[in-house]
């Protein structure tokens, strides 16, 4: 068939092949030889898409679908397979490209010398003639290496986004037509390997297509169809929380084990925009020590100096990575192909063996016999490396053997490339961080809830969808933002059901927490704190009329107590206007000084009376950059945009007191960004708290390719900033001495970063974003961008999200900014009930370890996980109590596989556990 859309064809109402023209699929071979007793009558169905491999956009690969485009069947036609034409062309394909490639070299004088006699015999007219001028082509080919030669592991592969520019829908579809294709390729070819990640596909595969799915586990057993990745969908490297990678790789793991009856060896992420430097600790708790990827070669400034290395963590621990030296997760089989792969190792003389992988990708496709029988040619010709056909398991080993001269890369791999990725479709990036915090929440307060309650279910079905929700959504093209409208729309909804279900799980756990009040009771407000320390807290009360009521709050570690409306700060928050305008904020612990505005002219620690805004300049100073990258419009910000600074300062409404009280201040004012955007703020302070919080509305965000931050320029003189990553953190330049400080003008972050001197620093935190960038002494929080591909409406519209700021003495771990962090995003929860005393479920005692997870275990209903980490990047030992009836604990790996090896130690107060900096250690707790 001919045809520029993607299609199926169904014969016997299964599956049998995928067609499409840019995957070079375009025939079904109805069978290999007809018989005179066999019917001569078929009946086939072509099931069409309305897309190309590469979704539908018009004129660019990454324009927005266009609705109207047309896709058409040009042809098809019942035609005769003439397999000795083939297989001449093939060897003149392989030969012309050994003469192009190895020019000038004796070697391609033979293959030029060889296709010219091959011409000279082979006559088209006379089929009969092709067979001397193919063994003329067999003869060159089976001139072998030597012993030394460099050795290609060939496996195939088919790169399949979970959505991008096409939706979550399509793709259940592209799996099947893709890999029922590989099936047939591996019927006629029992040495064909196949390796594919992402359990979510093979999930979709077994709902939708169950016989294929049958049909793949036959392959998988044989050895042929390697499940790899060990995670659900083939995450964002950079954005998804510490705790949400850990559950890529329990929900992926667990269903590989299930139905494939292993668990996968190497972490395989070949397409993502980064990795964190917290990747290998979390690999490794997951029973994998080998990690495959090769985006770095995209970089844009640096060349990245390994292809075959160990990989070391910001814990320490090492995990042995390979970048296939061809650049490419689709190569095809070519000579070019494989004279890179020689050529671009980098690490010639540690490591002779690279990965290959070929086969249609990024939209699916994978393999065609034209590979296959293009490698077949060239297993082992003299000047060509040796090419077997392997798998990632015989690769790893090969390496693994001969390991001993391999270096070593300490730290994260960042992506010098699609920066912006860390800011474009902020509702996503809300949407993530609401929802970890949301999950994490049911399930401490399910937990409790489980312990406290004889009645009380725990929801592990319910939470299992909406995790695997959330998970999906993680996947490298959705949550970056690079997706076309419809994913962005249908990941929107995933989020809406997480909130919705999620918060009716928090409810009905919470309840069960408190008696209910009695007649009379009025309305008995408790209130639950899910983190691992004791919060006092000003919280507001749901509203009985439209008074807003605010109550001061003391809170237990990881428990719950009463609101009682009468307690009182030791100091009230007090609010001034001046007479030039500008206003005075006062907590007892920070005073700010603010203009007309809403910009910060000072804000001073009392404690020290130490300043915080550098002198001469403004704090919260909203800017707009034009934002025009070269291709990727969704993913990269360029460095030549911080050339084109644009303070925001027209006023619409001056900066006026809303609240000045007891519990707390605030200032509210409105800016115009432009004609057609504007920015309502409102500055809250809090008593008893360290920090001045933002409240942000962009109200009709209507750019186009212009980028909103916002900056702080701060007193404080250091040639580091240290960045949140998973379970830790780390320290990045603000200087660009060199190119590799340089490439990161714009790096990403989780709930806050910092920039300390000696005795005294400035934290910026969050509850939504990723982006940062701090240079010298001025902290940028990236806001909004406005990209118009591939979603021509990206970010438009209105936008909702809260930073704050808090200057600290010392050291920031001893100035608890980690805790004040988790605080902003871990909001207190209120609900009707009766507690009579305060409760703690859990503590620790040293502020450098975070109870970070509490939660059912997936294989034992009468025991707890729970999940802590080293924070501070010390080497601790500190004890976790609990007032729950505890029989028996056991240390356990990310998987929840119990540890015999290592005892825990108990003591009268509790567990007693050591730690490494940055270390992450599980629980079993059996209880009661």
């Amino acid at each position: 068939s001919n045809s520029d859309v993607e299609g199926m064809v169904w014969r016997d109402q299964q599956p049998v092949q995928g067609l499409t023209k840019e995957g070079e699929k375009t025939s079904y071979v109805l069978t290999e030889c007809l018989k005179d007793s066999e019917p001569h009558g078929i009946t086939l169905y072509v099931e069409l898409a309305c897309n190309g491999l590469f979704g539908a956009g018009n004129g660019s690969m990454i324009a927005a679908p266009d609705p109207n485009r047309k896709f058409t069947l040009q042809k098809a036609e019942l035609v005769v397979f003439n397999r000795d034409v083939r297989e001449l062309l093939t060897d003149f394909e392989m030969l012309v490209d050994i003469v192009k490639i190895l020019e000038g070299e004796q070697r391609g004088f033979q293959a030029l010398f060889t296709a010219n006699e091959m011409v000279n015999l082979c006559d088209p007219a006379n089929p009969s003639s092709f067979a001397a001028a193919q063994s003329l082509a067999q003869k060159f080919f089976a001139q072998k290496n030597g012993e030394s030669q460099h050795v290609v592991h060939a496996m195939g592969h088919c790169h399949i986004d979970s959505a991008w520019l096409w939706p979550y829908e399509e793709t259940i579809r592209k799996c099947a037509r893709s890999w029922v294709t590989v099936i047939r390729l591996m019927e006629k070819n029992p040495e064909f390997v196949f390796t594919c990640s992402q359990a979510q596909q093979f999930q979709w595969v077994k709902s939708w297509y169950p016989n294929l799915f049958s049909e793949i586990k036959q392959f998988v057993q044989k050895g042929q169809f390697i499940p790899v990745g060990g995670t659900w969908v083939e995450m964002d490297g950079n954005l998804p929380s510490g705790e949400s990678m850990v559950r890529q790789f329990l929900h992926g793991q667990n269903f590989f084990k299930d139905e494939f009856a292993h668990y996968c060896k190497e972490f395989w992420l070949p397409d993502t925009f980064g990795y964190s430097a917290q990747l290998p600790q979390i690999m490794k708790g997951c029973g994998i020590s080998r990690f495959l990827t090769q985006k770095i070669s995209w970089n844009l400034v640096n060349t990245f100096p390994h292809n075959t290395f160990f990989w070391e963590g910001i814990d320490g621990t090492q995990v042995l990575t390979h970048f296939p030296p061809g650049n490419s997760y689709e190569m095809k089989g070519k000579v070019e192909d494989l004279i890179n792969t020689v050529k671009n190792n980098k690490d010639k003389g540690r490591a002779n063996h690279s990965g290959f992988l070929f086969g249609f990708g990024d939209g699916g496709g994978g393999p065609t016999q034209l590979m296959l029988d293009r490698l077949q040619r060239v297993r082992d010709t003299d000047c060509l490396p040796k090419v077997q056909m392997s798998s990632p398991d015989v690769l790893f080993s090969q390496l693994e053997s001969d390991s001993s001269l391999l270096c070593t890369w300490v730290g994260e791999l960042f992506l010098e490339l699609h920066n912006g990725t860390y800011t474009t479709q902020a509702k996503i990036k809300l949407g993530n961080r609401q929802c970890e915090a949301l999950l994490h929440d049911v399930e401490v307060a399910s937990c409790l809830a489980l312990c406290k309650t004889d009645s009380f279910k725990y929801p592990a079905c319910k939470l299992q969808e909406l995790w695997r929700l959330l998970l999906l959504n993680q996947f490298h093209d959705v949550i970056p933002g690079s997706c076309i409208e419809m994913v962005v729309e249908d990941a929107l909804k995933y989020y809406d059901e997480i909130c919705t279900t999620g918060s009716r799980l928090l409810l009905a756990a919470c309840e069960s927490l408190g008696s209910t009040p009695g007649k009379g009771a009025g309305s008995s407000m408790a209130v639950l704190n899910t983190l691992p320390w004791e919060r006092t807290e000003v919280i507001l009360l749901p509203a009985e009329d439209a008074q807003t009521r605010l109550a001061l709050v003391k809170v237990p570690s990881v428990g719950v107590a009463q609101v009682t409306e009468t307690a009182e700060p030791k100091d009230s928050v007090s609010v001034t206007m001046m007479v030039d305008g500008t206003i005075m904020m006062e907590n007892g612990l920070l005073k700010a000084k603010i203009d007309q505005t809403g910009r910060l002219m000072s804000l001073l620690l009392l404690q020290t009376n130490r300043e915080t805004i550098f002198e001469g300049c403004l704090g919260n100073q909203f800017t707009l950059f034009d934002d025009v990258p070269l291709y990727w419009d969704a993913w990269d910000v360029m460095d030549y945009h911080l050339q084109t600074r644009k303070p925001v300062i027209e006023v619409i409404e001056p900066a006026k007191v809303v609240r000045s009280g007891t519990h707390q201040g605030s200032v509210s004012f409105l800016l115009s960004i432009s004609g057609k955007s504007t920015i309502r703020q409102e500055i809250v302070l809090d008593a008893c708290c360290p920090y001045v919080k933002f409240n942000t509305q962009v109200v009709d965000w209507e750019e186009s390719h212009k980028f909103l931050k916002v900056e702080f320029p701060v007193q404080v003189r250091s040639p580091n900033a240290t960045y949140e990553i998973q379970f830790g953190h780390l320290q990045r330049p603000t200087h660009r001495n060199t190119s590799w400080d340089w490439a990161r003008f714009e790096v990403w972050g989780h709930k806050w970063a910092d920039l300390s001197e000696h005795g005294f620093g400035v934290a910026l935190l969050n509850d939504s974003k990723y982006g940062y960038s701090i240079h010298e002494n001025i902290m940028t929080l990236s806001l909004l961008r406005a990209p118009k591909a591939p979603d021509a409406n990206a970010d438009m519209g209105h936008h909702n999200f809260t930073y704050a700021l808090m200057p600290h003495t010392g050291p920031f771990q001893d100035a608890l900014v980690i805790q004040y962090a988790y605080n902003l995003n871990f909001p207190l929860h209120v609900f009707h009930g009766v507690i009579s005393e305060p409760w703690s479920a859990f503590s620790v005692n040293s502020p450098a370890v975070i109870l970070e997870t509490v939660k059912q275990a997936e294989s034992r209903e009468n025991a707890l996980l729970i999940r802590l980490c080293e924070s501070h990047g010390s080497s601790v030992t500190t004890t976790l109590s609990t007032s729950l009836p505890l029989h028996k604990a056991w240390h356990c790996d990310l998987l929840e596989r119990p540890d015999s090896i290592i005892p825990v130690s108990k003591t009268t107060s509790g567990i007693s556990l050591t730690f490494k900096p940055f270390q992450i250690r599980s629980l079993l707790l059996i209880i009661k």
